[in-house]
């Protein structure tokens, strides 16, 4: 999946939920409106998507307050002291989780910032089965 095809999905949920991507865009970005694909690619090319991704009104579209989550949760292994004494390798598997908060918006802004890649943070709540291509 490419990063284009990765921000139309995202801006497609958001606008499900409420987001004026074409508002947003034109008096966030000061651009001229020519079409949705346009702008999306525009936001790939000159690599401004970070400016929607931490966009409070894209985040609080994306989350929708009060709306359960479904995400995955990747699979962990971590070290600690058992209960003998001895040091011992934990191994979770992965797993869905369900969170349904009117502040998640808030808490996903925080958590996709400290995230190395924010786009792969953002592909987990879409339920896609493809491994996101950086070109």
């Amino acid at each position: 999946m490419t990063r284009y095809e990765l921000l139309t999905l995202l801006v497609g949920k958001a606008h499900a939920n409420g987001f004026p991507f074409r508002k947003w865009y034109i008096s966030r970005l000061g651009l001229p409106w020519t079409s949705g694909e346009d702008a999306i690619a525009t936001l790939c090319e000159q690599r401004r998507y970070y400016a929607l991704l931490f966009s409070h009104e894209f985040a609080h579209a994306f989350w929708k307050p009060g709306e359960p989550i479904t995400f995955q949760v990747p699979s962990q292994s971590f070290q600690r002291r058992m209960a003998d004494g001895t040091i011992g390798t934990v191994i979770r598997k992965p797993y869905t989780r369900r969170s349904a908060r009117t502040d998640a918006w808030k808490y996903h802004l925080r958590e996709m910032a400290s995230a190395e890649e924010p786009l792969r943070y953002m592909r987990r709540y879409l339920h896609i089965e493809e491994e996101f291509d950086e070109a």
